[in-house]
Parts: structure tokens; C-alpha cells; sequence
């Protein structure tokens, strides 16, 4: 199952490189900000709940969908390759085992815990 999922979520990562190659960036944006949503680990410097709550933000695919589909409506490329960069992150994230974190920390996650 676990081969499965990584398969799926490599699969949307691709699908956020299509998507981002359909926008008029070059491609050197794509290669600068695909680990900008990881800012959203300085919570972690807080607390464990803060930093659970600030890094699913950044992590979460329908927050990112959301955002995406928000920059067509309003024709905004800007918004659109944030939402195709967080979705992407996430996306490549979870095929390294890195999912949505608990309140209990950084290592707990809903895939898993993080190195076993």
C-alpha cells in the first residue's frame, strides 16, 4: 500500500510540474521556491501545536487547490503558481513519507511516524 500511495502522490507532483509549466515563468522559479512552503516550520519554534497547525497550512493540498483555482477565477498568474507550488511541495513531501503533522510532533504524522 505504501508503494502505492508514493506512486500517487509522485503522480501529483507531476501534475503540478504540468500545471506549472502551462504559466509564463521560467523555469528557474519553479526550481527556486518548490521548498518555500517549508517556512511553515518556523511554528515548530513556538511549540509543537503551533508548528503542527502553521505547517499544515503550507502542506495542505486543498488549501493549495483552493488558491489555485482562486488565480484562474481572478486571472492571476501570481496566485495560480502559488497554488501549483504548494500543491507540488506537498505532493513531493508525502513521497518522502513527510505527511500532515499531529499536535504531538514534527515525527507524527498521518502517514506515519517519520523515520520508521
Amino acid at each position: 500500500m505504501r508503494l502505492s500511495l508514493k506512486i500517487e502522490e509522485l503522480a501529483m507532483f507531476l501534475l503540478g510540474v504540468f500545471g506549472f509549466s502551462q504559466l509564463d515563468f521560467s523555469w528557474w522559479w519553479f526550481f527556486a521556491l518548490i521548498l518555500a512552503p517549508d517556512i511553515g516550520m518556523l511554528g515548530y519554534v513556538v511549540n509543537s501545536k503551533v508548528g503542527a497547525i502553521t505547517y499544515n497550512l503550507f502542506h495542505h493540498k486543498g488549501i493549495a487547490i483552493v488558491i489555485y483555482f482562486i488565480g484562474i477565477y481572478m486571472q492571476n498568474q501570481n496566485a495560480q503558481l502559488i497554488g501549483i507550488m504548494l500543491f507540488s511541495h506537498a505532493s513531493l513531501d508525502r513521497v518522502f513519507g513527510y505527511g500532515l503533522k499531529y499536535f504531538t510532533g514534527f515525527k507524527h504524522t498521518h502517514l506515519g511516524e517519520i523515520g520508521k
